[in-house]
């Protein structure tokens, strides 16, 4: 019997504690966790990593992305002798809970965070959102090459093959809202259709040129929300009526024929400028916008090519996830289903750290985007292992967190423009070949194959 009870004890200490992780239950509730995980069935793999840990595993991959397996394991848990597991039981265990617990987990934790007293968030009474993609490198692999694809184009094919994900983003927070992870080779426009469906009536949705289609005009309308969108070239759009303004009123038509017969089309308003600064970029160009905002009263030309630019805050988001919080190279995971589970858990950890952001920015009274999420983000690796036992404690944690955050005050941004350019281009290494991965390893150790020559 005793030693039955030796046992159990043996057990009990090797399971993970809560309590670093219970600091963040204002953000993602232990108990939501763990009705997800019910939902879904999930077993536990390992006694050591149960499978409520494991998700909050996969978000600190997030927030801590360049630390290795065993070193997140020692961010989450105080140390004890002989209990922190190998890399490989860490990937068993990720494989073991699969993708379907996050995607739930996301669509439940994350939402929208701006009111209508959030600075920069609404324009008039519409909530200010915009929809853009990027890429993300992945391990090179050949089952991510078959799934995922590598970029083709320029003077050779791509060196990783690479995920594409397009994002809904509230503009005023940085909250990546709604997402989607395709291979490579889908289209932004193609994907554009899904994550439309999730706009409601009061949204004003911003995008940059590639997504311009009549399709996803009529979407955008359909769901009763606005547009402001910036246009190609090509698109013919005839003067309908004329405003004081300098904008007028036309029609986008599914096609060349539905134009001539004026079958179908959907009123629009077209603005066109240009500027006469000689140093900033497009001057003397012809730029154009379109927007399903009609009334040049209540919405003058110039008021919404400024407001256009606050399109620039999702380019502003997807930097903080590619450049700041995901400090490798090349995602870590090596197998499909792991690489959407990782994408998901650095999603979910940056809105981790852009919630604790709108928080302290609410009680100092400022703008969401005005405090620093490079520092936030070092302030939460740096606070996240000192949580307390006590929910006395873990208050006053929290609550002293968002004073520091709060604290993480950006200068005001200057009105410059930087040319998109890198300074290495080339490489005089030759291009890495499927040959090079294959290539014969030594057969004798290096003393061995050791020949003096006399």
């Amino acid at each position: 019997m005793l030693g039955i009870q030796k046992e159990i004890a043996g057990i009990a200490q090797e399971q993970p504690t809560q309590d670093r992780l219970r600091g963040l239950k204002r953000i993602i509730p232990a108990g939501t966790i763990k009705s997800i995980l019910k939902k879904t069935h999930q077993t536990a793999y390992c006694r050591r990593l149960p499978k409520w840990f494991m998700v909050w595993f996969v978000i600190a991959l997030g927030l801590f992305n360049s630390n290795s397996y065993r070193q997140i394991f020692r961010w989450l848990q105080s140390f004890r002798k002989h209990n922190t597991p190998g890399r490989s039981t860490f990937t068993e265990a990720r494989s073991h809970i699969g993708i379907a617990p996050f995607r739930l987990l996301y669509d439940k934790v994350v939402r929208l965070l701006a009111t209508c007293h959030t600075a920069h968030a609404y324009y008039r009474d519409m909530r200010l959102m915009a929809m853009d993609g990027f890429v993300l490198d992945l391990a090179d692999t050949d089952d991510l090459t078959r799934i995922f694809g590598k970029p083709k184009g320029g003077r050779t094919r791509g060196a990783f093959p690479q995920a594409r994900v397009l994002a809904l983003c509230e503009t005023g927070t940085h909250v990546l809202w709604r997402f989607l992870i395709k291979p490579i080779c889908r289209g932004e426009s193609r994907m554009a259709q899904y994550l439309m469906r999730f706009l409601t009536k009061g949204m004003l949705l911003m995008w940059d040129r590639n997504f311009l289609s009549y399709r996803n005009v009529a979407t955008v309308v359909k769901q009763q929300a606005h547009l402001l969108a910036r246009l190609k070239s090509p698109p013919v759009f005839k003067p309908i009526q004329r405003f004081r303004d300098g904008s007028y009123l036309s029609k986008i038509y599914r096609s060349s024929w539905h134009r001539r017969h004026d079958k179908g089309g959907i009123l629009v308003r077209i603005i066109e400028y240009t500027f006469d600064d000689p140093h900033r970029p497009g001057t003397q160009e012809r730029h154009r916008l379109l927007t399903t905002l009609l009334n040049p009263k209540l919405d003058p030309a110039k008021q919404l090519i400024v407001l256009y630019h606050e399109r620039w805050e999702e380019e502003l988001t997807i930097d903080e996830l590619k450049t700041h919080e995901r400090e490798r190279p090349v995602l870590r995971s090596q197998t499909p289903a792991g690489v959407v589970q990782e994408i998901y858990g650095l999603l979910l950890a940056h809105y981790v750290v852009r919630k604790l952001m709108f928080e302290a920015a609410k009680q100092e009274g400022v703008a969401p985007r005005s405090l620093s999420f490079v520092n936030t983000l070092r302030i939460l690796r740096c606070r996240l292992p000192e949580v307390p036992k006590s929910p006395q404690g873990q208050a006053l944690w929290y609550q002293n967190l968002l004073d520091e955050i709060a604290e993480e005050k950006l200068e005001k941004r200057r009105d410059r423009v930087n040319p998109r350019v890198v300074k290495r281009k080339m490489s005089k290494w030759p291009k890495k070949q499927p040959k090079d991965k294959t290539k014969p390893q030594p057969t004798k150790s290096f003393r061995r194959s050791i020949v003096i020559l006399r």
